[in-house]
C-alpha cells in the first residue's frame, strides 16, 4: 500500500464518530464565540482544477542542518528540534527521512475558509474586506488554552485536508474575489514552506499577504518572510516568562524578537493578549507589557485584549471579566498606546477606532461587521490625521 493510501483509506466507524463530533463542537464554538461558522472551500467558486481531501506527499524542506551523521537540527523555530533518523517532529509536521528534512505540511491545508478581515483580527487594514484563509495541522508551541486545537494540535494524518498548491490558492482567491490570503486559525510556521511559496505568488496577483501568528519563530526564516508579508497579528500571550514555559510551552524572549524584527522591515502589525483569569491578568504584568510595546514598537501599534472562554485545558476557568478588559484597555491608553481594542465583547466601544486627536469615531464595528468609515486615504475626515495601517 502507497503512504497515500495508507492515510486515505476507509474510517473506523469510531474514527467516523470521532470526525462528526470534532465538527459539531468546532461549529458551537464558533457560535459560542460570536465567529462565523467555516465557509468550507467547496461552498467558494471553484477554479478549473478540482480540490481533493487527502494525503499530500511530504516535501524536502531547505530549514535542517546537520546535527551528526545521522540526526537533523530544524533551523525554523527556536525550539531547534534534533531529530534522529526516522524521527518527526513535536509540531508533528516535519521529518527526518533517511538524513534529509521534510515538511508534511506543503499543499495540504485542513482549513480553507473565506473570512471578514476583523475576525483575524486586522483592525487598522482595509476594513469590511474578505480575506482567504488557510491553515494545516500542527504547532510548534502547545497552550492549554488553544482555541484551534483539534487542528493545531494534531498530526496531518488525523484530520481531513485538501490537495491544495500554491497555485490553487491563488486561483481560488482570485476567483473568491478576496483582497488577501491570511495565514491563520493554525500556526502558520510550521507551515512555512508552503506559506512563502503562497505568498510570493500572491504578491504577484496583487493579494495582500497577512499573518496571524505566535511569532515563535527564528529571525532567518523570518527575515525572508517578511519581504513577501503586508500586515502580521502577533499574539503575544504574556509578559511573564513563566507563562510561556508553563501554559504556552516555549519561551517569551523570541517573541518579543519577532515583534521587532516585523516593526523594523516595516511590517504592518498588530498584537492581541488574551486574558486569561489567574493567569495572566495581573494589571502590573499587563502594564510592563503595554510599556514595553510603546518603548520598542511606538504608540501607534494597534493592541487587542481578548476575552477567554473555556477551553481545551483550561475549560474550568471563568470568562474573563468585562471589567478587567476595561482595566487592562485603560492600563494601555495610560502607557501611551493609541489605539486599544476589545476583542470578543460585541457591542462594546472597545471594538471601535478613535482619532487620538481629535477623539471622533473613525471606525465603528459590531463584532466582524463595519458599520462606518470615516477616513480619507488613511487620514481621519475631521482632522486629517494620518492613522497607521494599509487602507488600500
Amino acid at each position: 500500500m502507497s503512504e497515500k493510501e495508507a492515510f486515505s483509506g476507509r474510517l473506523s466507524r469510531r474514527e467516523l464518530l470521532k470526525a462528526a463530533a470534532m465538527g459539531v463542537c468546532s461549529l458551537s464554538l464558533s457560535v459560542f464565540l460570536g465567529c462565523t461558522p467555516k465557509r468550507e472551500v467547496e461552498q467558494l467558486p471553484t477554479p478549473k482544477e478540482e480540490i481533493q481531501k487527502g494525503w499530500v506527499a511530504p516535501v524536502p524542506s531547505p530549514w535542517f542542518t546537520r546535527a551528526n551523521q545521522t540526526s537533523l537540527r530544524c533551523t525554523l523555530c527556536p525550539k531547534q528540534c534534533e531529530l534522529a533518523a526516522g524521527d518527526r517532529s513535536p509540531c508533528k509536521v516535519r521529518e527526518n527521512r533517511d538524513g534529509s528534512g521534510y515538511t508534511l505540511a506543503y499543499g495540504n491545508p485542513a482549513l480553507v475558509q473565506e473570512d471578514p478581515i476583523e475576525r483575524k483580527p486586522f483592525f487598522h487594514v482595509m476594513p469590511a474586506s474578505r480575506v482567504l484563509s488557510i491553515s494545516t495541522a500542527g504547532c510548534n508551541l502547545a497552550c492549554k488554552f488553544c482555541e484551534v486545537w483539534d487542528v493545531a494540535l494534531v498530526a496531518p494524518e488525523e484530520v481531513y485536508a485538501y490537495d491544495m498548491p500554491p497555485d490553487v490558492v491563488i486561483a481560488h482567491a482570485q476567483a473568491s474575489g478576496v483582497r488577501a490570503i491570511s495565514y491563520a486559525f493554525g500556526e502558520p510556521v510550521v507551515f512555512y514552506e508552503y506559506m512563502a511559496d503562497v505568498a510570493a505568488l500572491a504578491k504577484k496577483a496583487g493579494l495582500l499577504n497577512l499573518i496571524h501568528t505566535a511569532g515563535y519563530i527564528q529571525s532567518k526564516p523570518l527575515g525572508a518572510l517578511c519581504k513577501k508579508l503586508d500586515a502580521a497579528n502577533v499574539d503575544l500571550k504574556s509578559f511573564d516568562p513563566n507563562f510561556y514555559k508553563n501554559v504556552v510551552g516555549g519561551e517569551l524572549e523570541p517573541v518579543l524578537r519577532t515583534l521587532k524584527l516585523l516593526r523594523e522591515a516595516g511590517v504592518h502589525i498588530e498584537i492581541t493578549n488574551l486574558v486569561i483569569p489567574t493567569l495572566n491578568d495581573d494589571i502590573q504584568t499587563i502594564s510592563k507589557m503595554c510599556e514595553w510595546i510603546v518603548n520598542e514598537l511606538g504608540d501607534d501599534v494597534p493592541l487587542h485584549f481578548s476575552r477567554f472562554y473555556p477551553l481545551y485545558k483550561l475549560s474550568s476557568l471563568p470568562r474573563t471579566p468585562v471589567s478587567t478588559l476595561d482595566q487592562a484597555r485603560a492600563t494601555a491608553m495610560e502607557a501611551g498606546l493609541k489605539y486599544v481594542y476589545i476583542a470578543k465583547v460585541i457591542g462594546h466601544d472597545g471594538e471601535n477606532t478613535i482619532c487620538p486627536v481629535c477623539g471622533e469615531t473613525l471606525i465603528k464595528r459590531v463584532g466582524f461587521v463595519v458599520d462606518e468609515v470615516q477616513l480619507d486615504n488613511g487620514r481621519c475626515r475631521f482632522c486629517e490625521t494620518l492613522i497607521p495601517g494599509r487602507w488600500a
